[in-house]
């Protein structure tokens, strides 16, 4: 039998002799072992440092074990709990689980029984750890990022439309992170326990989409070996995400309406009509209003998802936010290639916040990974990555003369640098103008020598 994960192991029991027999135990099965004769000193123990195990008497002079048992689980819900007990009482036993313990045995104790049952428990707790660090690590890659104005009314937004049940259209450019707008308002709904159904309808040939939304019986069409849910199914009582819903045909769109307004349908080449309870959210990086009066989009079908529009802004309009993403993104990457978290250079994070963009947040995600994977080193150095060094700044898009020209002798600058290893003085050569004043210029452009 293979030996249990090593574990801190708390033990309560007012015998002595019990406390010396589990001790020695639990240390040959290279557990930490920590002892209590009493309950009220066990909590004074649990509270200064929480063990991953206790093993607890039921009967204990003072507080007994029941009362401690309560307590502990009241500091820590997720604490394990195994009771003991020398008098065998089912209502105890019973009562014990009830609270909380893992499991309840009975004196005179064996060797066996022990490690066995100490083991499943600790076996138990570290599936459950497990699964917490992998829920948290989903909720992290689908968090919204950011403070700027743009997002804090986003995220207000969403926590206001999450508690309906109404239809949402999401709004936004290619990139934007729409889906991550959907699944915060499915996790902050009513359904955040049942399915998040989604389907890329630009991704889905015209000829198979209704299948993939409605389901088919066995043999309904060439290729239908057997009968298969529609996503529509799987969604019941959850949430459908309908990305890229503006490259729906015309045809699909009048079944979804009807869906729509009925909550009915029927799989493809079946005759049983389904219903369903499903919540949908729409997104699109088209202007369905103008698709409308290209008669490529249904307005009926619009005004029925429209209920509660979100738009979602482009990364150039919050690159106040780009710092925070970064940080984030070369978080979640070191952990998912098991590395140290790097950093960037104030020079490569400078040129990052200058870059418009175009490729929103999934652009600027692509290009961390790139950095993580490609730069060895534990700081990103723009100058050791070239194909990052082409980003163009749309200087139409400053304001006035002076901010665009400022900005731009700030690239050309930078640029010349980077191109000469951050070597001032052959810099300043191929400018034709001073060091002193190269280095004046940078002062007051704000770059710095990495």
């Amino acid at each position: 039998m293979p030996k249990s994960t090593k574990a801190k192991v708390l033990i309560v029991d007012d015998e002595e002799s019990i406390l010396e027999t589990l001790t020695g135990i639990l240390e040959d099965e290279g557990h930490e072992v920590i002892t209590a004769s009493s309950g009220e000193k066990a909590l004074m123990l649990f509270n200064e440092s929480p063990p991953d195990l206790v093993l607890m008497d039921v009967w204990m002079p003072g507080m007994d074990g029941i009362e401690t048992l309560k307590s502990i689980k009241e500091k820590s819900r997720d604490a394990c709990v195994i009771m003991i007990s020398g008098h065998s009482n089912i209502d105890t036993a019973v009562h014990a689980i009830k609270l909380g313990a893992y499991d309840f045995m009975e004196k005179p104790l064996s060797l066996e029984k022990v490690t066995l049952i100490v083991r499943r428990a600790l076996e138990k707790q570290g599936l459950e750890k497990e699964n917490i660090a992998l829920k948290t690590s989903i909720s992290r890659q689908w968090e919204i990022i950011g403070k700027t104005p743009g997002i804090i009314a986003l995220t207000d937004k969403i926590q206001k439309a999450a508690i309906s049940q109404g239809r949402v259209i999401i709004f936004g450019e290619s990139g934007t992170g729409k889906e991550l707008v959907a699944r915060a308002l499915h996790n902050a709904s009513d359904r955040e326990n049942n399915n998040f159904i989604e389907v890329n309808c630009a991704a889905i040939p015209h000829e198979l989409i209704e299948s993939e939304l409605f389901g088919h019986e066995k043999g309904s069409f060439t290729g239908a070996f057997e009968s298969k849910k529609g996503k529509f199914e799987l969604a019941d009582e959850g949430t459908l995400f309908l990305d890229e819903i503006g490259d729906m045909s015309l045809a699909t769109q009048a079944k979804l309406l009807r869906v729509i307004e009925t909550q009915e349908f029927q799989r493809v080449g079946g005759s049983r009509k389904i219903k369903v309870d499903v919540r949908i959210i729409a997104a699109t990086n088209k202007d369905l209003e103008d698709e409308i009066k290209k008669a490529t989009f249904r307005e009926d079908l619009f005004f029925r998802l429209n209920v509660i529009p979100i738009l979602v802004p482009p990364l150039r309009e919050r690159k106040d936010d780009i710092p925070l993403l970064v940080e984030h993104f070369l978080n979640i990457f070191a952990q998912q290639y098991g590395q140290k978290t790097k950093k960037m250079s104030k020079a490569t994070l400078e040129a990052l916040v200058n870059y418009d963009w175009p490729g929103n947040v999934r652009e600027l995600k692509n290009i961390i990974e790139r950095f993580v994977i490609m730069n060895p080193s534990d700081v990103i150095d723009i100058k050791e990555i070239p194909s990052f060094r082409g980003i163009k700044t749309d200087y139409s898009s400053f304001k006035t003369l002076r901010e665009a020209r400022e900005q731009f002798e700030k690239d050309f600058i930078l640029k010349r640098l980077q191109e000469n290893n951050w070597n001032v003085s052959k810099t300043a050569e191929e400018l034709e103008i001073e060091r002193s004043n190269l280095h004046r210029k940078m002062k007051s452009l704000g770059i710095e020598t990495p």
